[in-house]
């Protein structure tokens, strides 16, 4: 057994992306295998359903408490489960913190998103040495600079200022014609 309802555990993620004041993409991705130590571990489509439902979740770098990003409690952290996966909106803050990750972002220096969770009694199931998460309690997503266990996640920078990018696009077409 990999831990119990008291451990938290962590899981990375690859795809970061950024550009402007948010961060996007996805935290975990359904259906996809991950070696985690000397078992492997997939996701099931609903598994993050039960925590999207109330509860803070936090956006943190690197797992670290202390370098907070977002919240869900105040709405700057947005989750959702699509078909794909557990996808996130992070509206970074105007801090040294927030300004160092979209930079790295930006320049594609991340590793990708992580998330920890608990597992709860019943949220589990095992075929050999291969985990399958039916049902996550999930604490927090995280932007990491490092290496992820789960491959196919995203994490991208979208503008906060859509009429910005209108306006920039307004006056290449007067001085280009296009």
């Amino acid at each position: 057994m990999a831990g119990g309802a008291d451990t938290l555990e962590r899981r990375r993620g690859v795809e970061l992306r950024a550009a402007g004041r948010r961060l996007e993409g996805y935290a975990a991705i359904f259906g996809n295998e991950a070696r985690i130590g000397t078992f492997r571990e997939k996701i099931v489509a609903g598994a993050f359903a039960a925590s999207l439902g109330g509860g803070d979740i936090l956006a943190l770098a690197d797992h670290d408490p202390t370098r907070l990003l977002a919240r869900t409690r105040n709405g700057t952290l947005r989750l959702a489960e699509d078909a794909r996966g557990l996808s996130f909106e992070i509206d970074v803050p105007e801090t040294s913190l927030g300004r160092d990750i979209l930079a790295m972002a930006e320049r594609g220096d991340l590793g990708g998103m992580s998330f920890g969770f608990r597992v709860p009694r019943g949220g589990e199931a095992w075929n050999g040495d291969v985990r399958t998460l039916t049902k996550i309690d999930l604490r927090e997503v995280s932007v990491v600079a490092a290496w992820p266990a789960y491959a196919g996640t995203t994490v991208t920078a979208r503008s906060a200022t859509p009429a910005l990018n209108r306006a920039r696009r307004y006056v290449e077409i007067l001085r280009y014609g296009n």
